[in-house]
């Protein structure tokens, strides 16, 4: 028996209208164990939750990419968070999203300047750890967002929503769209993108059910979160497979430049595509038949809980193990998950039906 549709976003997801920006990049989790020697780095001190939330810190955001329009909205959710608790907000990074080595040039960098607290969204799931613990040793909060490093590196994740939830959502909007029948593929950012990767993973654990048992995924590809590079993709993917009937792409810059590609294609209203993205981005290819249906957070409401969560911790009110609970300002409370994970809530999925409701 088929899965049942997926529900549409509601009037409790109405807030994100606020936005104006478009987005273009997603993060997730990963499956890395916590060790026992730092346990999501959260074993040194208690939590008080009734601590004074302190002001004049210093949070210091470190995006995969700092002009990516997607991080620029989360990031700006960081800061008005940060105006409103009584602290300041930095922003450092590469202006590449697959400069790891720049992002560890840039870990150092506020650990030098002694920052409270940092929020990271890795490019890399370990290449930040050395200088992440040396940041945590030194007293500084480590909370990443979009895209986690390995637990024993930070004190907490903010993850967009359930890795699990996400990769399979995914599958199950394209397999609505097929009948569950026919050839597809997945148009990812990089190969080491650590919420790509996870995403993938609960993708195709997701094929696996027997339901999907007329469905084939024939390719992975990666465009490197490059608008040019995923629309070349998108091309080299149906010339390498003409039967393929679907294409998902868990990030907003790829599923843009998939929808330029078939929008203006033979294959227009042939070939399926879903994945995350954002409603400003594809609006246009929603009423002009190119996409049904997709689905996305609101990245500034995840730029916000990760500034809260900084502040949370440097207070002292949190320290990162699971079951602790904390008052995220309206957005109201949070309980800290397994290995330090927060989850910011289920993904809304966007159609013809709703896409005008929603402005970002």
């Amino acid at each position: 028996m088929r899965k049942s549709s997926i529900r549409r976003a509601g009037a409790a997801l109405a807030a994100v209208t606020s936005l104006a920006l478009a987005a273009t990049a997603c993060g997730g989790t990963t499956k890395e164990d916590v060790k026992n020697e730092g346990g999501a780095a959260a074993s040194a001190g208690k939590a008080d939750p009734n601590a004074a939330t302190k002001k004049g810190l210093t949070v210091g955001f470190l995006p995969k990419q700092v002009n990516n329009p997607y991080f620029t909205v989360a990031d700006r959710g960081g800061e008005k968070a940060l105006k409103e608790l009584g602290s300041a907000y930095k922003e450092v990074g590469p202006s590449s999203a697959t400069d790891t080595s720049g992002q560890v040039s840039y870990v150092n960098t506020l650990t030098q300047q002694q920052v409270d607290a940092m929020a990271v969204s890795a490019q890399d799931p370990g290449a930040l750890c050395t200088a992440l613990k040396q940041a945590l040793r030194g007293g500084i909060k480590v909370v990443t967002y979009d895209s986690d490093t390995k637990p024993e590196c930070r004190n907490a994740f903010i993850s967009q929503a359930s890795a699990e939830d996400l990769g399979r959502t995914e599958v199950r909007l394209l397999a609505e769209q097929l009948d569950y029948r026919g050839e597809i593929a997945i148009l990812s950012a990089a190969q080491t993108a650590t919420n790509q990767n996870t995403w993938i993973e609960f993708m195709k654990k997701e094929l696996e059910d027997p339901e999907y048992k007329d469905m084939k995924l024939v390719k992975v590809a990666y465009g490197n979160d490059d608008a040019q590079q995923s629309f070349q993709q998108t091309q080299g993917l149906l010339q390498e497979y003409p039967k393929l009937k679907g294409i998902i792409s868990p990030t907003t810059v790829g599923i843009k430049a998939a929808a330029q590609y078939l929008s203006g294609s033979k294959y227009k209203g042939k070939v399926k595509l879903t994945g995350l993205g954002t409603p400003n981005d594809m609006r246009k290819y929603v009423k002009n038949g190119t996409v049904e249906a997709f689905e996305l957070w609101d990245p500034a409401k995840l730029g916000e809980l990760a500034a809260r969560t900084a502040v949370a911790l440097a207070s002292g009110q949190i320290t990162g193990k699971e079951g602790e609970t904390f008052k995220a300002g309206a957005m109201g409370e949070y309980t800290i998950g397994a290995n330090g994970v927060i989850a910011l809530g289920k993904p809304t999925v966007f159609d013809a039906g709703n896409i005008d409701e929603f402005d970002f």
